[in-house]
């Protein structure tokens, strides 16, 4: 398929190929603290899923490559969501900053994505060789 990109294709089936990828691999660090995490303060349980590690660097890479260089902060609000307050009007909440913080450092170590010394953490020429090499058809 010639000049297809990471927009070309289903980004839920990219982004489950990228992450069955990036765990078949075997290079990316997972913490040790993946199974008793929430991901937000709105949260209210850990994720059910147990690979849900690889599924957020494989998203933040292909967020990365649609929006250039984007940092922790703009994962945070990425990963947001609705915070509800019982009675009182539900107002939006940011996600968990380590969890941002940990999974752009992982793919740091991976050479996916690098620190920009203006901010943010814009995508390598490692990580634009992926685009839609994946069979997500």
């Amino acid at each position: 398929m010639p000049g297809v990109t990471v927009k070309d294709v289903n980004q839920q089936e990219f982004v489950r190929a990228l992450s069955a990828f990036l765990k078949k691999s075997g290079k990316l660090k997972v913490p040790d603290w993946v199974d008793i995490v929430k991901l937000a303060k709105h949260k209210e349980l850990a994720p059910s899923d147990e690979n849900w590690f690889y599924t957020r660097a494989a998203s933040t890479v292909r967020h990365l490559y649609l929006r250039g260089g984007a940092g922790v902060g703009s994962m945070t609000k990425i990963y947001g969501g609705r915070q509800r307050n019982g009675v009182c009007p539900a107002h939006f909440s940011v996600g968990s900053k380590n969890v941002a913080r940990k999974v752009l450092q992982a793919l740091e170590l991976l050479k996916m994505v690098e620190k920009n010394p203006n901010g943010g953490r814009p995508i390598t020429r490692n990580g634009r060789l992926i685009r839609a090499d994946f069979k997500c058809s």
